[in-house]
């Protein structure tokens, strides 16, 4: 005979599917945002994989222009808001909480919601494939006098934006909430761990440009329906304004993408170099720094469009101030390691090919923050080469390296080392047979989001092609590595890092003096 007690525990805790469906809890949204954004990124990887296929080869082999340009706008749309943003905001779900010392987030229905928001956003973006006309084609910029005449698929693009900014203003609202009213008692905010720190100061990037994208689209769309022409210049409007609006939000959304990733990487460096993170409050005021100035950066997309003089330099001067607390960052990872005991376990090894190839990615930035240069190489492959380099290697690769480091403590389960492993340098080893040849491409002038390519820049397309397969293929060896860890394997402990995150200041943060002249040994 069932109690109350009974039927009441039975309704409060659903099992099966509903019990994801409903759960509040912020460890299982966090798992369902991580998912969610992994089934994202084999997505959008397989869209990248059929326009290097197209390119591996001059001449049309596979596909029509016009797919190709459907397929590079959606490529970029889906990785941008469906894998690395929702990834780092299942990071945060998972991971603030318990570092604060929270039971929970500070509105766990709000949570859910979301996470819910974006499936629904997601498969309108890619149910516009298959309407009248097809996806939109004039790339994921959204550029107005391409879009114009566009069909239905440009209004269901613009809805999926705005649900998926609605979903990450909610998310970022309950970060800030959760961070600023929920620390454990005696957690200053200069005690907090530096992951907590990027995250706080990211959601206040998010709550600060989404509205300024939403408002771009709004336009674009009232320019369509309505009759507003605010970027038609027949009408009196102007679509560079478009692109001013959309920069002050793309720019900083850069940021948004790499400042969490940040932070993955200030945790994983100081436990396997078993050192305290060398100067804690330099990396909170760098971050800051970069997110302030990430607002004052946008026209650096727009040298082309016939700025005067006086604002190709202000952006110029501005976008290299911002390497500044970036190289801070960088010295301050390498000073953390130096002289440390460090073992090379696969999130140790994620996290320093992200410090190399991140940095060349922040160089390429600079080679294009010169006007005169980047008025030669925009919409170039380098370019594409640049970005790519920011955000996978900084951006994607911290999540892996994330998604290593603390699965023994979300499972349970050890993962096997020897897999891991052989995902890193797979996907190090493809990522720059890929990526790398773009620069010399695009310094020999091949124009990105084109299908077709003048014969001498056919060697290192093949190149870049194959390196891309190779990708994409590890990633499926990384979907198994994680499976078999849920599924089983060694027992993870308390400390599942051996001598690593035992030691006492790698869990205080700011951690307590140590001494650098002795580098700890591991027993």
């Amino acid at each position: 005979m069932t109690t109350i007690a009974d039927e009441h525990h039975a309704h409060a805790h659903p099992g099966g599917i509903l019990r994801w469906v409903t759960t509040t809890n912020h460890k299982d949204i966090g798992t369902l945002y991580l998912w969610f954004s992994f089934i994202m990124f084999l997505l959008a990887g397989s869209m990248a994989m059929l326009i290097r296929t197209e390119l591996f080869q001059p001449g049309l082999q596979f596909i029509q222009p016009d797919l190709f340009n459907q397929l590079t706008t959606m490529h970029g749309l889906l990785m941008i808001f469906g894998a690395i943003m929702p990834a780092f905001v299942g990071f945060a779900n998972w991971q603030i909480p318990m570092m604060i010392g929270a039971p929970d987030m500070a509105f766990p229905r709000l949570n859910n919601w979301s996470f819910w928001l974006l499936p629904a956003a997601a498969s309108l973006l890619l149910f516009s494939f298959f309407v009248p006309g097809g996806a939109i084609a004039g790339g994921w910029t959204l550029y107005p006098p391409l879009y114009i005449q566009g069909g239905i698929a440009y209004d269901m693009t613009i809805f999926s934006l705005h649900i998926m900014g609605i979903s990450s203003i909610i998310g970022s609202i309950n970060i800030i909430t959760t961070i600023l009213n929920m620390r454990a008692p005696g957690m200053s905010l200069m005690k907090m761990p530096l992951f907590v720190w990027t995250w706080l100061i990211t959601a206040y990037l998010l709550i600060a440009v989404m509205p300024v994208l939403a408002s771009a689209i709004t336009m674009l769309l009232t320019d369509r329906h309505f009759g507003t022409h605010f970027f038609d210049p027949a009408g009196g409007g102007d679509p560079v304004m478009f692109q001013h609006i959309f920069w002050f939000f793309g720019h900083p959304e850069v940021y948004i993408m790499i400042l969490p990733a940040f932070g993955i990487i200030s945790t994983i460096i100081p436990t396997f170099s078993r050192k305290p993170l060398f100067g804690y409050h330099s990396m909170v005021y760098a971050t800051a720094s970069i997110a302030i100035l990430s607002f004052a950066v946008w026209a650096h997309h727009m040298f082309t469009v016939g700025l005067p003089a006086a604002g190709l330099l202000f952006f110029m001067y501005t976008t290299m101030l911002i390497a500044i607390p970036t190289g801070v960052k960088v010295f301050n990872w390498v000073a953390t390691m130096w002289r440390g005991s460090i073992t090379f376990e696969t999130p140790m090894l994620f996290s320093i090919a992200v410090v190399c190839l991140f940095t060349i990615g922040g160089f390429s930035g600079l080679v294009l923050a010169i006007v005169p240069v980047d008025i030669q190489l925009q919409d170039t492959y380098y370019v594409v080469a640049h970005f790519h380099y920011v955000l996978f290697s900084g951006a994607a690769m911290s999540i892996m390296a994330g998604v290593y480091y603390w699965l023994p403590k979300w499972t349970g389960h050890m993962y096997n080392e020897c897999l891991g492993k052989w995902h890193f340098w797979l996907t190090t080893i493809a990522f720059n047979v890929t990526f790398f040849p773009m620069h010399f491409v695009g310094l020999a002038g091949m124009p990105r989001r084109i299908p077709d390519y003048a014969l001498q820049f056919a060697d290192f397309n093949m190149m870049s092609s194959i390196g891309a397969f190779v990708l994409g293929a590890s990633q499926l060896l990384f979907l198994y590595t994680v499976i078999k860890c849920i599924a089983g394997g060694k027992v993870a402990g308390a400390s599942p890092w051996e001598g690593a995150d035992t030691l006492e200041w790698t869990l205080s943060s700011p951690p307590p003096y140590h001494s650098f002249d002795v580098a700890p040994v591991v027993k």
